[in-house]
């Protein structure tokens, strides 16, 4: 199953943890993993605190020290160059323990999209497995 999310900023971290729970609910697992896929080569998945907004603020501008926008190889074709780092270095999937129907996430922990190229519209896609 998979959802679209539309992204407002050229770099943002959404938390999509209900959307994803919502598909989970569908599944009736008892126990298994569900799968998190994002198919987009500038966008990544990660799990972080999902009630103070300040951290998702504190990650993106640690990115952005850290891999600064325009000094890249690729940024001839395109200018997000940049942008491909940071989604590769973070990743496009996730696989979250479930155990009766629910996401088996720490209080504070959500799932988060991560933007690096935006706006744009993101597909999120989630697979649930039974395990024994």
């Amino acid at each position: 199953m998979q959802f679209v999310i539309k992204t407002s900023e050229r770099e943002q971290v959404l938390d999509i943890t209900r959307e994803v729970q919502a598909i989970v609910s569908r599944y009736s697992l008892k126990e298994g993993l569900a799968n998190v896929f994002v198919p987009h080569a500038t966008a990544a998945l990660t799990i972080n605190e999902n009630s103070d907004s300040k951290v998702s603020g504190d990650f993106l501008n640690y990115l952005k020290n850290q891999i600064p926008k325009g000094k890249w190889l690729h940024d001839e074709v395109d200018g997000n160059g940049d942008s491909h780092v940071k989604a590769a270095l973070i990743g496009p999937s996730l696989s979250i323990p479930v155990q009766n129907n629910r996401l088996m996430l720490g209080r504070w922990q959500g799932i988060m999209l991560c933007e690096f190229d935006g706006p744009k519209d993101r597909t999120v896609i989630v697979n649930c497995v039974k395990t024994l």
